[in-house]
C-alpha cells in the first residue's frame, strides 16, 4: 500500500525543486542574453535585437588579439596540468606511504592554499615574482598557478594511493622491479582514474583562475579570463557586443576543454574504478 508523504515533507521537496529550477532558469537566461547580445546589431528597449550579425566576433578577435591570448592560455593550462601531475602524484605517494616528524604540519600547509582566498597570498607571491624578475612572464604565471594546484593534486591522490595494497608493491619488488619500473608499470595503471580526475579538476581550475594570473601576468602572458577582464574595465569606449562575443568565446573554449576531458574520465565512477582495478 502506498503511503503518502506528510504535507511538510512534500512542501520541502517542492521548495527544493523550485529553488533548483529558479537557479537553472536564471543561469540559462543570463547565458542566453550574452550569446544573443554577441550577435545583435542593436538591442535597446525591446525583448529581441533589431537584427543579427557575426561581425562582433571578428571585431573581438582583432581588437583583443584573441589568437595570441588563446595560445598563451593553452600553453599555461597544459604546463600547469603537466607539472601538477609530475610533482603532485609522487608527492602524494610519499605522503601516503611514509611517516615522518611534522607530517600533519605539512598536510596543513598543503591545505592553506586551498582554504585561503587566492588574493590573500597572491599579492605577496606576485611581489616575490616581480622582485625575482619572473613577474609579467609566462613562467611566472605558471609558477603562481602551481601554488594551489599541486597541493590540490596531492590531497586528491592520497586516498587513491592508500587504496592500493602495499603487498602489491612488495610483490613487484620481489620480482626485481626497481623504483622507477614499480611506479611506471604498477602504480600508474592503478592510480590512473585518480590522476585523470585530479588533472581534470586542475584544468578547469586553471582556465578559470583569475586572481593569481591577473596579479602575475604581463601584456604577453595574459590568459583568456584576464584578457576578458581588461576588455570590460580598461579605459576607452568599446562595443558591448564585442565584449559579449569575447565572453562567448571564453565559455565555448572552457566547455570544449571540459567535454574533451570528460571523454576520458567519468568523475562519478572514479572511486569505483579505482577500487575495482585495485582488487
Amino acid at each position: 500500500m502506498k503511503i503518502d508523504k506528510p504535507l511538510g515533507a512534500r512542501l520541502w521537496v517542492f521548495a527544493v525543486w523550485a529553488s533548483i529550477a529558479f537557479f537553472v532558469v536564471n543561469l540559462l537566461a543570463m547565458i542566453a542574453t550574452v550569446v544573443m547580445s554577441s550577435f545583435a546589431t542593436r538591442w535597446l528597449r525591446s525583448w529581441f535585437p533589431d537584427g543579427f550579425t557575426t561581425k562582433w566576433y571578428a571585431s573581438a578577435w582583432s581588437e583583443f588579439q584573441l589568437g595570441d591570448v588563446l595560445l598563451v592560455t593553452f600553453q599555461v593550462v597544459f604546463a600547469v596540468v603537466a607539472l601538477s601531475g609530475l610533482i603532485g602524484v609522487p608527492a602524494a605517494y610519499a605522503m601516503a606511504r611514509r611517516e615522518f616528524p611534522g607530517k600533519k604540519l605539512v598536510m596543513l600547509l598543503f591545505l592553506l592554499p586551498l582554504l585561503v582566498p587566492p588574493i590573500t597570498f597572491g599579492i605577496p607571491l606576485a611581489t616575490v615574482l616581480y622582485k625575482s624578475g619572473l613577474g609579467g612572464t609566462m613562467f611566472g604565471v605558471i609558477l603562481a598557478n602551481l601554488v594551489p594546484t599541486v597541493p590540490f593534486v596531492i590531497l586528491v591522490m592520497i586516498p587513491f594511493v592508500e587504496q592500493i595494497d602495499p603487498r602489491v608493491e612488495a610483490a613487484a619488488r620481489v620480482f626485481g622491479a626497481g623504483t622507477f619500473r614499480l611506479f611506471v608499470h604498477v602504480l600508474v595503471p592503478l592510480l590512473l582514474p585518480g590522476v585523470l580526475a585530479a588533472l581534470l579538476l586542475v584544468l578547469v581550475r586553471t582556465i578559470a583562475m583569475f586572481e593569481l594570473t591577473f596579479l602575475t601576468a604581463g601584456p604577453t602572458s595574459q590568459t583568456l579570463v584576464v584578457a576578458l577582464y581588461y576588455a570590460v574595465f580598461a579605459a576607452g569606449v568599446r562595443a558591448v557586443q564585442s565584449i559579449d562575443a569575447m565572453a562567448v568565446i571564453y565559455m565555448v573554449v572552457t566547455l570544449v576543454w571540459l567535454i574533451i576531458a570528460l571523454r576520458f574520465v567519468n568523475p562519478t565512477q572514479i572511486v569505483t574504478r579505482a577500487k575495482r582495478e585495485n582488487t
